[in-house]
């Protein structure tokens, strides 16, 4: 039987989660559809994260993801909404979701949102000689 979309997003226990690192994966095949015209939009997904106690699970993030084909959204507000699910499921540490989509109409869009837990600072970046 073929998967089928959904709006749950799949956890599971961090197995590092004493320590800061980062989680990248880029989801370069999203699609959701304008809601002034019905056309498709596409974008790339980049999703960063440094997870506390929760990682989210691929498998359900790729479902979760397909969801969005048949809806009509603008850019910001479904790039608002993806990252809000997820920092509701992982509860990270921090997130960044950077939604990159393609020229429509001679403009490309780029829409950043971030989620952090109140008093997480990053690590200070190492600079090597």
């Amino acid at each position: 039987m073929p998967s089928q979309p959904s709006t749950t997003l799949e956890t599971f226990p961090n197995p590092q989660a004493d320590i800061d690192y980062t989680i990248r994966m880029s989801i370069p095949e999203f699609t959701c559809l304008c809601p002034k015209t019905g056309q498709p939009d596409f974008a790339t997904l980049e999703l960063e994260y440094v997870p506390d106690k929760r990682c989210v699970e691929l498998k359900s993030l790729k479902l979760y993801v397909w969801s969005f084909r048949d809806r009509g959204a603008f850019h910001e507000a479904v790039t608002n909404e993806i990252v809000a699910a997820l920092a509701a499921a992982v509860e990270p540490r921090f997130m960044r979701l950077s939604a990159r989509f393609n020229v429509r109409g001679g403009i490309c869009t780029t829409v950043v949102a971030e989620r952090r837990q109140p008093g997480w600072q990053p690590p200070q970046p190492v600079a090597l000689p």
